[in-house]
């Protein structure tokens, strides 16, 4: 973890001075001395701010201006507009340490409020430690309609933002037609013959979503088994109320409620494997509560859980391997040959099961899996 504060000037007043305990390797305890630096403890809040998402105004919450006094009363709080310039401070420093990105990837994500389109740019690099870093370099909303040139303004005015526009070696984007159409948009617009890549840009289709497109296909099978699971899941998670009561006929089966309902989102093939994996736990709570609630329409079959159950167990790799594509602390280069082999050879064995809803399944993914 990257340690915001490191470079900050630290103001030394020597009347403010207090005894600390410092810890020896044997286990026993000595007193010394520390220096209380109003400017590190002004980052530090900063910094617990932005890694915990608090709102500004928790500098004006009298309980934690409380507790602040009694941690260090030296400490002089300071107001949200002072806060809110210590965090753009910080900002500018961490921006400053990567204007030497060479490779970059791009999503657009629709939020699942009010279906508005936004863009998320990430750059990644190997620092001097030969370690893989991650940063978000932009987050913005893209008005509709979300064409290609709009989405290659956009992405072009991250990277001159940036100052990267000329340094850029990789981009890995969602593999669709549309972000096929935007890279050609993109080449347009940059310089390429300033490109380290001899005039170009390696595209590059993410993986993890080509999973995803062949996941998808197979889970049409039971898209009316997933349809009633899902509504149900949704009924009961949607006041606390019934979360409540959820959670009450659980205990009285009695099932052990160590796992939340989770919503799904339906593009992303391995949120709906968590909800059905959460949901097949609960199972026998769901026929109980229908007894209770009349409202509850959407009760699913026997046959429905069979299919969850059943269709479960054979996305197990699927998820793992899809996780395992996802991560951004390690390169995924080196394993994703033999993942994709090892689907392959699931595929294979799935065909030739006795079950004919795993057969026909089988055969969507692998129709999907032979295209990419």
């Amino acid at each position: 973890m990257i340690r915001f504060c490191k470079k900050w000037p630290r103001k030394i007043d020597i009347h403010q001075s207090f005894l600390k305990a410092n810890q020896k390797v044997s286990g026993t305890q000595e007193l010394g001395t520390q220096i209380f630096s109003q400017e590190e403890t002004r980052c530090e809040l900063a910094s617990m701010v932005i890694l915990h998402d608090y709102p500004l105004s928790i500098v004006d919450h009298i309980g934690f201006r409380r507790y602040s006094t009694s941690l260090q009363p030296c400490f002089n709080m300071i107001s949200r507009n002072t806060l809110k310039n210590d965090i753009k401070k910080i900002y500018k420093e961490q921006r400053m340490k990567y204007y030497n990105l060479l490779e970059m990837s791009t999503d657009m994500w629709t939020s699942s409020n009010n279906n508005r389109g936004f863009m998320a740019v990430t750059g990644h690099f190997i620092d001097d430690h030969w370690i893989l870093q991650s940063c978000i370099l932009r987050f913005t909303y893209v008005p509709a309609p979300h064409t290609t040139e709009v989405l290659a303004d956009k992405l072009v005015d991250a990277l001159v933002d940036w100052n990267i526009d000329r340094k850029v070696s990789t981009i890995t984007v969602d593999n669709c037609t549309t972000n096929d159409a935007m890279i050609n948009h993109l080449l347009d617009k940059l310089p390429t013959n300033e490109m380290p890549l001899d005039r170009k840009v390696l595209h590059m289709r993410c993986c993890a979503h080509i999973l995803n497109l062949i996941v998808k296909d197979g889970l049409e099978i039971i898209s009316g088994s997933i349809e009633r699971i899902r509504d149900s899941v949704v009924y009961w998670s949607a006041s606390p109320g019934r979360i409540e009561k959820f959670e009450e006929t659980a205990r009285q089966l009695p099932v052990n409620c160590t796992k939340k309902l989770c919503l799904d989102c339906k593009t992303r093939w391995n949120s709906t494997y968590l909800i059905l994996e959460t949901a097949i736990i609960y199972k026998d709570v769901f026929p109980r509560l229908k007894i209770r609630e009349k409202n509850y329409k959407s009760l699913p079959t026997e046959e429905d859980w069979v299919n969850a159950i059943e269709i479960c167990g054979k996305l197990k790799l699927f998820h793992w391997v899809t996780e395992m594509f996802f991560g951004i602390l390690y390169p995924t280069l080196n394993f994703y040959f033999q993942k994709i082999c090892d689907i392959k050879v699931k595929l294979d064995e799935w065909m030739k099961s006795p079950n004919v809803l795993m057969q026909d399944m089988a055969l969507r993914m692998l129709g999907k899996y032979d295209k990419y």
